[in-house]
């Protein structure tokens, strides 16, 4: 029998295991519940996707995104590790297909989203699976005091039920003492091995920066540095201007966000996986499951809400355990906005239930309905039909959804779809009666069995080769027979989508967990204050604050975050820094030149002085990023 080492080098083509990942493995395989807290970039995956090779059966992988899911199972059939995923919104054929072949035993890893999980048609396979573990991604996403609560993650635990002797691992890159024993309770775990790496980073660089031009700062820190970067935006509409900003002063760079065309994200995406745009620009959905190791800078252009989502999406800078830079940007507007978002995010009961009764109104559903389906369902036009503010109506459409009410997704593609009208003796009569119209509609009824039955996803292309025809010819024969009322031909669409999941009711009666909203809005205002602590504060070092929000402790300043470096200028002799820095700087130099050039000193102490002198006058940058020397000083 193969050792972990050996299956380790021959799929993965690693030498020896990054640290806690062995001992995590061996609990697995002990067929212990294991609650395991990994950095992002420390390798969580592989610790469920080596067990799993070696289990009898196959692992199931709860995931919250599509994207992740899909690059995941990608690149382990490419290393010949058999898997598949289920996703909500994928086609009924192509569901039944992958739940066929899970039961045959074709797979060693299913991934599947928790909205999936709860459909009645999965929940009828279940019986016949044979499932060796079950992994739990993003596992904070079970507990309401978490950063991203999602309330299809509650229902999890249920797997417990049809598979009692099945492992539960349970995998995060950030959690709080409370997440931790929510996560635990909340899986049903019994006595889990617990398994923490540090939440130390000692290969990123630290800095929270007050900026009134943020376009300039973020152009200089990125002007002249090598490999690639992610800049972090909270909208779509910065996203995309920011992106056009940079480009026009000379970087490459591209913008994605879950409202491009799937085609453009994907082709966005490629291009910056290999290089041809070095800097991405995105909401911060992005980088969840993307292996990239040379991310060398991270930038928030906003401020983010809280902690925990700035520590997980910094970490994706420096995977490759180089030293990398992780910059903070904000100012007025952004401590203005995180004051006033515990309102704005969770908002009170009459307008929630005002919102309730706009959506049904919206999807024209009658009290008592229970349509347990998907609506094509787009913000923007919800809000201007109603005459709501866009972001106040999105985040009670969310708080709604935590209470199970419905699933919003941003991107469910949906396929072109037929159902047949006409009863099988018109049918036979014009099939008969039109040559090109009964060839396409007698290869539809060879091709798919369910035409009469409900609107079945179609393969155009499929259907043409098969018709001999030109696919656009199938597409407007198609698009007569449904203006003729002989079928309905739905067209293929993609865009924001909500899951009614619940029997309507009247708005005025509906049930709302008031008690725990409030509780939510408490915690919210907590790590709020503590953000905006974190941002103004330029006293205590940046990491000591982060390990003791996670319940870890340090005695030591961590000596890579901007107050280290600034403390550290102070003590030592700042007056050596000082002359090594203006001596350089005869001629002017952009910052990276500068670092070189006084490669000998520390290019914190070096970054920390030129910094002091900026702020002193001493020196001048100019619209190029070059450092001038406006006067020598006394030093």
């Amino acid at each position: 029998m193969q050792s972990l080492e050996q299956i380790l080098e021959k799929y993965w083509n690693y030498k020896s295991f990054r640290p806690l990942q062995r001992e995590i493995i061996n609990s697995v395989l002990d067929r212990k519940d294991t609650l395991a807290l990994l950095p992002t970039g420390s390798g969580k995956s592989l610790c469920y996707q080596l067990p799993a090779l070696v289990s009898g059966g196959f692992c199931i992988v709860i995931s919250p995104l599509i994207a992740l899911m899909s690059d995941q199972v990608a690149r382990l059939n490419t290393l010949q590790i058999p898997a598949a995923y289920l996703s909500a919104g994928m086609h009924l054929r192509d569901c039944e297909r992958t739940l066929d072949h899970a039961m045959q035993g074709v797979y060693k890893l299913l991934y599947i989203s928790p909205e999936r999980l709860q459909s009645k048609s999965f929940r009828a396979w279940l019986p016949s699976f044979d499932i060796s573990m079950i992994a739990v991604d993003e596992a904070h996403c079970i507990s309401q005091w978490g950063h991203d609560f999602r309330p299809d993650y509650l229902k999890i635990a249920e797997l417990r039920e049809y598979f009692p002797k099945a492992p539960v691992l349970a995998l995060t890159a950030s959690a709080t003492l409370q997440v931790q024993e929510d996560i635990q309770q909340q899986l049903r775990m019994r006595q889990p091995a617990f398994f923490q790496q540090s939440f130390s980073r000692k290969n990123i660089f630290y800095e929270v920066r007050y900026s009134e031009n943020k376009v300039a700062d973020t152009f200089h820190a990125l002007s002249n540095a090598a490999d690639n970067h992610i800049v972090y935006c909270r909208s779509r509409r910065n996203t995309e201007m920011l992106a056009r900003q940079l480009s026009d002063r000379g970087l490459d760079a591209g913008a994605y966000h879950a409202g491009l065309p799937m085609v453009r994200r994907g082709s966005i995406q490629q291009q910056w996986m290999e290089g041809r745009i070095r800097t991405m620009v995105a909401t911060t959905a992005f980088g969840m499951g993307v292996d990239k190791a040379n991310v060398r800078s991270v930038i928030h252009y906003d401020a983010p809400e809280h902690l925990e989502a700035w520590y997980q999406e910094s970490g994706r800078a420096g995977r490759d355990g180089k030293g990398s830079v992780a910059l903070l940007l904000y100012n007025a507007g952004d401590i203005e906005r995180l004051e006033n978002s515990t309102d704005l995010l969770y908002p009170r009961e009459p307008y929630l239930r005002e919102v309730y009764q706009k959506v049904c109104e919206y999807l024209q559903l009658p009290i008592g309905a229970a349509p347990d389906r998907y609506f094509d369902f787009v913000l923007s036009d919800f809000c201007k039909k109603f005459g709501l503010q866009p972001l106040q109506a999105n985040h009670a459409l969310r708080l709604l959804q935590q209470e199970g009410l419905w699933t919003l997704s941003d991107a469910v593609f949906h396929p072109p779809s037929v159902m047949i009208q006409l009863g099988r003796t018109d049918l036979d009569h014009l099939i008969a009666s039109h040559k090109d119209a009964g060839l396409v509609l007698t290869h539809l009824l060879r091709l798919y069995g369910s035409l009469f039955y409900y609107p079945t996803p179609i393969n155009v292309l499929s259907v043409a080769r098969h018709a001999k025809l030109p696919k656009e010819s199938v597409h407007q024969i198609l698009l007569q027979l449904n203006k003729a009322g002989a079928i309905e031909y739905l067209l293929p669409r993609e865009g924001e989508q909500l899951y009614f999941h619940h029997e309507r009711a009247d708005s005025r009666h509906l049930i709302i967990d008031l008690e725990r909203i409030r509780l939510l809005r408490k915690k919210h205002q907590e790590r709020t204050n503590f953000i905006i602590r974190f941002m103004k504060q330029h006293t205590q070092c940046r990491e000591q604050m982060v390990l003791s929000y996670f319940g870890e402790h340090s005695r030591q300043p961590c000596g890579h975050c901007d107050v280290c470096a600034t403390q550290t200028s102070t003590k030592k002799s700042n007056k050596t820094v000082k002359e090594i820095v203006v001596t350089a700087l005869r001629s002017p130099l952009s910052l990276p030149q500068l670092l070189d050039k006084c490669n000998e000193t520390d290019p914190e102490l070096v970054t920390a002085t030129v910094r002091g002198l900026l702020d002193e006058g001493v020196i001048i940058k100019d619209v190029k990023g070059l450092l001038h020397l406006k006067y020598r000083p006394t030093v």
